[in-house]
């Protein structure tokens, strides 16, 4: 049986795409290193690191909503910032009023999603 060596270069890309697909993306890729932010965090260029959001637990998961509120503030505090957002406050509507989870839209490491687009045609952008 012959057996065949990939070259370096593609055996990177390799092990980078299986990561990403596995979940675990470009930080469990080696990106970021102790107390760094990873690369493809949003919040990288204020110095957040991943340990600030995730805390210290060895498979990197969701970070819970209290996490988000504990930077950002209330949930009353960010519907009053956005009232004037047009067409409507997608901080406080009548299906979830001012309580929608924050990783519902926004989303750290890919890109966030409009929750309302399936049934609305709300068009603001999502950070």
């Amino acid at each position: 049986m012959k057996r065949t060596i990939a070259p370096k270069p593609a055996a990177a890309l390799l092990v980078l795409l299986l990561t990403a697909l596995s979940g675990g993306g470009l930080a469990a890729a080696g990106t970021a290193g102790k107390g760094q932010a990873a690369r493809t965090s949003k919040h990288a260029g204020q110095g957040i690191t991943c340990v600030q959001c995730h805390g210290k637990a060895a498979k990197k998961s969701a970070v819970a909503m209290q996490q988000c509120l504990g930077c950002h503030g209330e949930t009353k505090e960010l519907a009053a910032r956005t009232a004037q957002v047009k067409p409507t406050n997608p901080h406080e509507n009548r299906h979830f009023g001012t309580e929608a989870d924050c990783n519902r839209c926004h989303h750290e490491h890919m890109t966030s999603e409009n929750l309302c687009l399936p049934c609305h045609k709300f068009n603001f952008k999502v950070p």
